[in-house]
């Protein structure tokens, strides 16, 4: 019998037909340079509907657990997205799928992703497959995930390139969305089916797991 997996996920929010499948929502805002938490609102920019729709393809039982960090705009802060982390460990979720990346290293969103690590909560955080690294990805023991054109939505890819861990799908259903994001997306999915199927939580056996069950290895070679 399959266990239940709750993926938290940090992102723009969720849609009104995704609502049945949240348990819980939170949106994390700056007024006036302070940090409140408020009542999350429905998806403004469509980003974290379409994050969704990846994780619940590849795990159609996954319960949702949603921290707002983008309202009308694709920007935010790190002290927003460590109090998401945060408020998503005190909901007690299985994983924590991140489908953005900062530019900056900050103590306090190092140190939200170094307590997430501490409560064996696995980390899937966007990262591009080339170019400078982004935050929370580069942080030690977070899963660095991308979008591999060569894989569909149930495959993905074992890249361990100096960029990215693994990489998946890169199209969002409505092929509105490509990239990184949707990429991180599938593979959190991925990772809660085989929670959900018994797997062990660790780290090191999600990576073992995901390693063992690739399609491809390796980065694409592009010509041309």
């Amino acid at each position: 019998m399959a266990s239940l997996v709750r993926v938290g996920v940090v992102d723009s929010g969720f849609s009104r037909d995704q609502a049945a499948a949240v348990d819980a929502a939170s949106a994390f805002v700056v007024d006036a340079d302070i940090l409140v938490q408020r009542a999350a609102e429905y998806d403004a920019l469509q980003h974290g509907t379409n994050v969704i729709r990846a994780i619940t393809t590849a795990a159609p039982t996954a319960r949702l657990v949603v921290a707002q960090v983008f309202g009308e705009r694709f920007t935010t802060t790190p002290s927003q997205v460590a109090a998401a982390i945060h408020w998503l460990l005190e909901q007690q979720v299985d994983l924590i799928n991140l489908s953005l990346g900062l530019r900056g290293d900050r103590p306090v969103l190092r140190d939200a992703c170094a307590a997430a690590a501490a409560a064996g909560i696995p980390l899937c955080a966007a990262t591009p497959a080339r170019g400078d690294p982004v935050f929370p990805a580069s942080y030690p023991g977070v899963l660095r995930m991308t979008g591999d054109a060569r894989c569909s939505p149930t495959e993905w890819s074992c890249l361990e390139t100096r960029y990215a861990d693994f990489g998946a799908f890169v199209r969002s259903l409505d092929s509105r969305s490509a990239g990184a994001s949707i990429g991180t997306g599938y593979l959190s999915g991925h990772i809660a089916a085989y929670l959900a199927r018994g797997g062990a939580a660790d780290v090191a056996s999600i990576r073992r797991y995901l390693r063992e069950n690739a399609c491809y290895f390796g980065a694409e070679r592009r010509t041309g």
